[in-house]
Formats: C-alpha cells, sequence, structure tokens
C-alpha cells in the first residue's frame, strides 16, 4: 500500500540517460490523504463514510509508480530485470507487512474469544501465501458492511497489489517485445484499463464480493496510474501553469467528495470508483509541473510529508489496533467514538517506530541489497512459511482450550418461559466449536437455493402422498424447518420447503449489496404459481425483517405490510405466519467462548431483540388477510432476557438464526400453538 519510493523519473532524464530525478513530494502528501480517510472511516468518523476511498487512492500511486520505475528500466536497458525488481518489491512491502501479521496472530490467542482463531489462522495463512483478496472473496465478504470483520481483513488490498506486482512486469515486458514501440504498449495498457473497468462495473452488479476483492477486477486502477506514468514519461509536461493548478484542485475536490458522499450504500466499487481514481490520476498528472497555485504546496507540508511516509506501516497497524480491543470486550459491545479515534491517534507513533525500525531497515538491509535477488526472494519463502507455521501453531493451541465450563446443565423440554442457563455446560448441544455446522438438512440436500439459483426443487420431506405444509421463505424459513418437520410429523403430513438466501416470501422488489436482486423476485413469483397449483394444506411464511428495498414508499413497516399483503393475497390458501426470531445482534457463540462462566454476557434484552418494526405489523397485516400469526418468542426468551444457551441446548447458530437442534426441540411448542390457534387445522 503505497510503499514504493515516490522517486520518479522525468523525460529528459531518460533522454540524457540519467537515473530519477526528482522526488514527488506532492505524491507523498496524497499518500497521507489515502490514509487519513481508511483510517478515520475504519475509526467510524460519521462525516467520512466514503473513507475507503483511500485504498482506491493508494492503487492508481501504487500503479503510477511501479509503471514509471518498469518504463526507465525498458528505456534504459531494453529489458527488464525481474529478480531485481521482485526482490526490491519484497524487501519494501514483506518486512513491516509479517511483522504486523506475527504480531497480530500473537495478540488474537492472548487477547481475541478463542473461537475467532480459526478465522484468525484462515486470513493469516492465506496472507502469508499473498492471496487474503481471494479468500474474502471467497467468502462472499461484504467490506462495507462487515459487523465481524476479519483480523487480517485489511490486508486484502496488499493482496492486490502484491499480484499486480507479480504480472504487470510481465505484461509490459511481453508487450514491448511483440510491439517494441512505446506508443503500441501505450494502447495496450490503454486496452487493458478498459476491459478491467469493464469487468468491474458489470461484476458489481452480479457478484459484489468479485468485484471488490479480485485483481481483474481492481487492475484499472492501477493501470490508470500506469496511463499516467505513460504521459509524463514520454512528455515533459502535460499540464502546465493554469491549467495544472486547475486540474490538481478538481482531483483533490473529487477524491473529497468521494470520501464525504459515498458511504456503505454506495455500489462499489462500480463506475462510481471512477470518482476517486480520476481524482488521483489528476492530482499526479498536474503536480509533475509543480504548478505555483496548485494543490503541490499543501500537499508537499512537512506534516502531510511525515504522514505520507508512515502511510504504509499507518495503514498496516491501524486495524489490528482498532479489531483487536473491540474483540476483547465483545463485537455486542461496540466501541464509543471517542475510543476508535484514540486508538487511530496511537496508530501513528506505532506506525513511526514500524516504518523507523522494520520498514526501513528491511528496505535497505546491506545484506540483502548487496546479494544476489535470490537472497531476498529466499528470505521472503522463508517468512511466508515463518507465517504459516505461527499461525497454524496459534490455531492448535486455541483449538486445545476446552470452550465449556466444568459443569453439565440438565437437559430440560422446551417450556414457556424457557430455563435460562448461565453457563457455557460441558454438554452443550451442539458445541460452540460444532455449532456453525449445525444447519437444517435442507442445505445439505440442496433445497436451500443460493443468490443465483431460480430453479424450484422437488424437496419434499414426509409421505409425498400425505397433506402437504409448504413452508416458504429465506433463511429464516429454513430455520424453522426442522419445528415445522416435527410437527407435521406428528400429524401425519408431508413438508414441502421453498427456501432461497436473502429472498423472503413477501412481494417486493429488494437490494442485495445494493444492486437490485432480481433472481428472488422471479422465484417467489414462480413459488406462488406452484403454491396456486398444488393448492397444499398449509403455509406456513418465515422471513428475516431486515431487507432493502429497491423502492420503498413511506416507512419500513408500512412497505414491509404492503409486500406481505400482496403475497399473502396470491396464495390462496390456509397460512400460518411464523414471527421472526428475537434478534442478539451479535453471535453469541463467539461471545460465549469467552465467558465460559457468564453467559449473560452473550444474551440480549427481551426489548431490544424484539425491537424490528415487522413484528407488530406483520400480526396486524396477517390478520387483516385472515392468515395465523404464530409467535413462539416466549419459548425463546424469558421475561426479560433472550439468552443463547436454553438447559443444555445452544439456541443460536449467528445473531438471528437459530440451530437446527434447537429449532426441533421447538417442534413441539410449534404444535402446541397449532392446535390452541387452528384447532380445526390439526388432525394430531
Amino acid at each position: 500500500m503505497g510503499a514504493d519510493d515516490a522517486r520518479i523519473v522525468t523525460s529528459s532524464a531518460l533522454r540524457d540517460g540519467e537515473p530519477p530525478s526528482r522526488f514527488r513530494t506532492d505524491i507523498q502528501g496524497l499518500r497521507a490523504v489515502a490514509v487519513g480517510a481508511v483510517v478515520l472511516y475504519h475509526a467510524g468518523v460519521p462525516f467520512v463514510p466514503g473513507g475507503y476511498v483511500g485504498v482506491d487512492v493508494f492503487f492508481v500511486i501504487s500503479g503510477f509508480l511501479i509503471t514509471s520505475h518498469l518504463l526507465s528500466a525498458i528505456r534504459r536497458d531494453g529489458r527488464i530485470k525481474f529478480a531485481s525488481f521482485y526482490a526490491r518489491r519484497a524487501r519494501r512491502i514483506l518486512p513491516a507487512s509479517f511483522a504486523v501479521l506475527g504480531l497480530s496472530v500473537v495478540a488474537a490467542l492472548i487477547w481475541m474469544p478463542p473461537l475467532l482463531m480459526r478465522e484468525v489462522w484462515a486470513g493469516a495463512v492465506a496472507t502469508a501465501l499473498y492471496v487474503p483478496n481471494l479468500l474474502f472473496a471467497f467468502e462472499g465478504t461484504n467490506y462495507l458492511a462487515e459487523s465481524t470483520p476479519s483480523l487480517v481483513q485489511h490486508y486484502w488490498s496488499l493482496g492486490i497489489e502484491e499480484q499486480f506486482y507479480l504480472f504487470w512486469p510481465i505484461l509490459l515486458a511481453l508487450g514491448f517485445f511483440v510491439l517494441r514501440k512505446p506508443r503500441a504498449l501505450f494502447i495496450m495498457v490503454i486496452a487493458l484499463f478498459v476491459l478491467s473497468f469493464a469487468a468491474c462495473v458489470c461484476l458489481t452488479f452480479w457478484d459484489q464480493p468479485w468485484a471488490f476483492f479480485s485483481l481483474p477486477t481492481r487492475a484499472w486502477e492501477l493501470s490508470a496510474g500506469g496511463i499516467a506514468a505513460f504521459l509524463l514519461t514520454y512528455r515533459s509536461s502535460v499540464l502546465g501553469g493554469a491549467r495544472a493548478a486547475l486540474v490538481g484542485w478538481l482531483g483533490i475536490s473529487a477524491i473529497l467528495a468521494a470520501a464525504l458522499a459515498f458511504s456503505g450504500e454506495t455500489q462499489f466499487p462500480g463506475y462510481w470508483a471512477a470518482l476517486p481514481v480520476a481524482g488521483t490520476a489528476a492530482v499526479i498528472i498536474a503536480g509533475a509541473t509543480a504548478p505555483r497555485f496548485g494543490p503541490s504546496s499543501v500537499l508537499s507540508s512537512r506534516g502531510m510529508m511525515f504522514v505520507g511516509a508512515i502511510s504504509y506501516s499507518l495503514y498496516l497497524v491501524h486495524w489490528p489496533l482498532l479489531i483487536i480491543p473491540q474483540a476483547a470486550i465483545g463485537f455486542e459491545n461496540p466501541l464509543p467514538l471517542w475510543g476508535t479515534l484514540l486508538l487511530g491517534v496511537v496508530a501513528v507513533p506505532l506506525a513511526w517506530m514500524l516504518y523507523r525500525y522494520v520498514e526501513n531497515p528491511g528496505r535497505d538491509a546491506s545484506w540483502l541489497t548487496r546479494a544476489r535477488p535470490r537472497r531476498t526472494l529466499f528470505v521472503a519463502a522463508g517468512a511466508s512459511i515463518a507465517s504459516v507455521v505461527l499461525a497454524t501453531g496459534a490455531f492448535a493451541f486455541s483449538s486445545s482450550i476446552p470452550l465449556y465450563s466444568d459443569r453439565a446443565s440438565v437437559e430440560t423440554a422446551i417450556i414457556d418461559p424457557p430455563v435460562e442457563t448461565t453457563f457455557v455446560p460441558n454438554n452443550l448441544q451442539p458445541s460452540l466449536r460444532d455449532v456453525s455446522d449445525d444447519q437444517p438438512e435442507v442445505y445439505a440436500d440442496g433445497c436451500h437455493l443460493g443468490f443465483d439459483e431460480i430453479e424450484l426443487q422437488e424437496c419434499v420431506y414426509g409421505d409425498a402422498s400425505a397433506p402437504r405444509i409448504v413452508l416458504f421463505g429465506d433463511s429464516h424459513a429454513s430455520q424453522w424447518f426442522p419445528a415445522v418437520l416435527t410437527y407435521a410429523e406428528s400429524i401425519g403430513y408431508s413438508v414441502q420447503i421453498e427456501a432461497k438466501s436473502s429472498c423472503p416470501s413477501i412481494s417486493a422488489d429488494l437490494l442485495v449489496n445494493n444492486i437490485p436482486y432480481t433472481a428472488c423476485s422471479v422465484w417467489r413469483d414462480a413459488v406462488i404459481r406452484e403454491i396456486r397449483r398444488l393448492q397444499p394444506a398449509l403455509v406456513v411464511i418465515a422471513n428475516y425483517g431486515d431487507v432493502n428495498f429497491a423502492d420503498q414508499d413511506g416507512g419500513y413497516a408500512e412497505a414491509w405490510s404492503h409486500a406481505l399483503s400482496r403475497t399473502l393475497d396470491a396464495i390462496h390458501v390456509e397460512t400460518v405466519v411464523l414471527a421472526d426470531t428475537p434478534d442478539l445482534g451479535h453471535t453469541p457463540s463467539v461471545c460465549l467462548s469467552a465467558n465460559l462462566n457468564d453467559a449473560r454476557q452473550c444474551g440480549q434484552t427481551r426489548r431490544v431483540a424484539l425491537s424490528a418494526p415487522t413484528r407488530t405489523v406483520e400480526m396486524a397485516t396477517s390478520e387483516e388477510h385472515g392468515a395465523t400469526f404464530v409467535d413462539l418468542t416466549d419459548y425463546i426468551c424469558g421475561p426479560d432476557r433472550c439468552s443463547p444457551i436454553i438447559g443444555n441446548t445452544l439456541a443460536y447458530r449467528d445473531g438471528h438464526h437459530l440451530t437446527a437442534t434447537f429449532s426441533a426441540e421447538l417442534g413441539a411448542a410449534f404444535g402446541t400453538e397449532m392446535r390452541r390457534l387452528l384447532p380445526e387445522f390439526t388432525r394430531g
């Protein structure tokens, strides 16, 4: 992240065969703007909701500097010395990177909840192998909305740069070998820029995590810096005088506008990323002539130069400094703004120490710089292996720690009110380590559809010739499957599941990652048609009450009510609407792993857990349309609190999904409520 020297090669120096002639102090200041935006954003400062664009600024700077150095080598030597190039990059980037990674793993082992160490291990290994961005893309991480982020999530951008450094010299060398002429090579770079930008815009709508984290969809930002490098390498100046000053200020304005106006709701990266990217390229091009009234004078000030110099180290240290204290007190207890700001301030002297005692010595170590490049590359490989070993050892140690107290809990039937257990019993079912896999069988059977799937599945459980109950909704419908199936079997019915990720059964157009979720609307309409064709004995609707409406008229509760009304009117069969699950607001298993003898720390007050606006409107809407509203909350929560452990059963898989084990135990309670509310329907 901007660890490369801001010294560039001017066209006059190239003509005279001289070494790089000028240090770009304005670029150093631009790094300060970038890292400042990122730190303020991560600290939660409300007026910088788009501070994440600081990474895009870094990308353009890195692309500019690296391409400038490579073009210099091509013009001076007619080739690129790959081993020397990769060795220089390794000495600049890896010492500080691996130092922070190792210290973060050790700190996580000491202060973070043990259940998070698997995630820390996976992220650390991916980082040591230079592919953390690919890990987050595979996991579908939403960087702009992550409530429990990875300790090494900030390394995603470093992964992209490292991958760019691997492939970019090869592409330029091949292009020069084939094309020979600088103009043709420049056109090739522009073509790569256009292709990458098009892929970024398209994939942002189709698969936002991959658009955000992958090199092919981010390469256009680095190649934008490469285009600037071509312009400034082969022309003495692109802009001059008043025009350069104006363009420079417009560029700074574009960066600041993005940082202040963008937010987690912005469809990013997509075409919106062009604003900070174009702004950064404009500042770099305009600053080449250091116009008198341009932004260079501000960017080159002493304070900006200092922050710019330590910007790479500051980027590395600020994130674990924010995450580890938060994890130590629990993500269910967010740090106050003054606390995150204080940690951001503390990151500055720590970054200076890293810069002074690790980054610079690692870059300039004579035993590496005076040796052949292979020594540096062998040391880098050894550092990667050592990081993998350290992370694996830390994970193995944390896995040996028992995640339960020395007491057992009595097995109890689910009653109203439930029997709360205030510690983690040694006979907990499922265990804290196994809870993430305690899902209904519909997932393994392929009966819970993913985001892109729209084809209805033949998923009937029980005797297919028996009267049928259709369970319809999103993942909250799937979580109720064990309970509904237990009840259905008790009265001789079968269950057909129709469920799809993040696609509730309410009839409304939705957004996922700020992108129209058209697959949801197509699938939902198909399910409603299938229900009308089947005419089942009963339809059970269950949904998560937190969605993003594409077109919301009026308040959220009103929009939900209207959408539910449309579904109920379209079904035309006996329908039960299941009340949404009480929301704990955090993953209780993580909290419990750090509070084995005080499980109450990991619960939630009933008032907060039941604060979703959809609960009251669902009851009224159901009654208005002749549906039956079934609320099992009193079997899940006590009079005042909702607890994660009932008897010896772990009730929650995450903040708002029940475990399959607990859902099955709720089958009797569901039957009790059905017999009370629909006595004429119940046969058993």
